[in-house]
């Protein structure tokens, strides 16, 4: 089963590491994320009870170590911060453009992963409720939920990019 595990990981590589990025924003922290997710994978692949679930086991693996590395970089203090802001406040460039992933960034954590597993990775939605451990509906209202609070946010960085044009 471990080269069955193996051969998985390293043929969808990419797919993991785009839903790690997703979190994270960041080209080394997700490498790292995939990485840890992967060791924690082959070190629990006694877990694995259906080798059909290959999928859903490795991405419920991959956002719970998303998730704990989110939670650990939120109690990081960094110092440099506290010396930034002796400095005054900073300027923003008001022009730019409103893109999905910023979108995305406004979403509770739950309300991303779904939005993320469904559209990014095509997953069912059963899966999905496999993966987070919720019931189906509980899912399907987060996903209407979640997609209610896009479409705003979508809708006004289209028509203002089209106002700009004009």
């Amino acid at each position: 089963m471990e080269n069955k595990i193996i051969n998985y990981l390293i043929e969808n590589k990419e797919k993991y590491y785009r839903i790690a990025y997703s979190y994270v924003k960041n080209k080394e922290d997700a490498l790292d994320i995939v990485q840890d997710a992967i060791v924690k994978a082959l070190r629990y692949q006694h877990t694995l009870k259906d080798v059909n679930y290959l999928n859903t086991w490795f991405c419920k693996i991959i956002i719970n170590t998303c998730k704990t590395y989110l939670q650990k970089k939120n109690r990081y203090i960094d110092t440099q911060d506290e010396a930034l802001e002796s400095y005054g406040e900073p300027t923003y460039d008001h022009y730019k453009p409103f893109e999905l992933e910023e979108a995305l960034d406004h979403l509770s954590y739950n309300e991303k992963t779904i939005v993320l597993l469904r559209y990014y990775n095509s997953l069912e939605l059963k899966e999905i409720a496999h993966i987070m451990d919720q019931n189906l509906s509980t899912v399907k209202s987060t996903l209407y939920r979640a997609l209610k609070k896009l479409k705003p946010l979508l809708e006004n960085d289209y028509r203002g990019e089209a106002h700009e044009q004009v």
